[in-house]
């Protein structure tokens, strides 16, 4: 599936907001769905087959913050948070919500279709179910990827990742035992030059070790060297 084909959920309470996001990404040949609260976005993703959402995070009946929670018991797809807060503690809560990428306002246009088809590239990628090879599969202890299905299981049960997650989680595991900054796995995942990134890598992290560890305080599979990055054992 191609990014041109994707349908967008845009969310914001303002509606010239909006209208002009919308325009934004029907002009780069994106389909668009408006919502302009938190409520109205859950209700739109029920009835629309949605590849990415857009959502501002101050908003009536539903916050975008608590949306994202309830969207992502439903739904893996690319969360991007609009907001024109750019403190670090809001970018970071708002990724601690399962969100995947955080633009300030004012936009910059070309900043935010790049995201957006990064996102987009980063979620086709993982749903491709075309190219699935059976035998293309990582095992490290009780941590198995298979890089085909695009799904991951610790001692054999499933686990839910989000596209993101685990294009991390694929790339330490495909380069076990190898230290990565988190501005080499922001440039390699996100496929975007990376500046002051520590935050928004770290938070993926989290998360990926709260899946895939039985105790996240003492990980047995994904480790922090200090000072320097992330990595996955290669002995275990």
């Amino acid at each position: 599936m191609e990014d041109i084909t994707a349908t967008i959920l845009v969310v914001d309470d303002d509606r010239d907001i909006v209208a002009a996001i919308a325009k934004l990404l029907e002009l780069e040949g994106y389909k668009t769905v408006r919502a302009y609260d938190g409520i109205e976005a859950l209700e739109k993703l029920s009835e629309n087959d949605i590849q990415l959402i857009l959502i501002d995070v101050m908003m009536p009946r539903l916050d975008g913050l608590s949306a994202i929670m309830k969207i992502r018991d439903r739904r893996n797809i690319p969360i991007i948070v609009l907001s024109a807060k750019s403190e670090d503690t809001d970018k970071i809560l708002g990724l601690s919500m399962g969100a995947d990428d955080y633009i300030t306002k004012p936009y910059n246009p070309m900043e935010l279709t790049a995201r957006v088809k990064s996102s987009l590239r980063r979620y086709m990628q993982l749903g491709d179910i075309g190219n699935i090879n059976k035998t293309d599969v990582i095992k490290i202890g009780g941590l198995e990827l298979d890089k085909g299905a695009k799904s991951i299981t610790v001692d054999g049960a499933p686990v839910k990742l989000t596209a993101t997650e685990l294009k991390i989680l694929e790339l330490l595991m495909e380069n076990a035992g190898r230290v990565f900054s988190a501005e080499e796995i922001y440039r390699k995942v996100w496929n975007e030059d990376a500046y002051a990134v520590e935050n928004t890598v770290m938070v993926h992290i989290r998360h990926i070790r709260e899946k895939i560890e039985i105790d996240p305080k003492e990980p047995r599979y994904l480790k922090v060297v200090w000072g320097i990055g992330y990595k996955i054992e290669k002995n275990i």
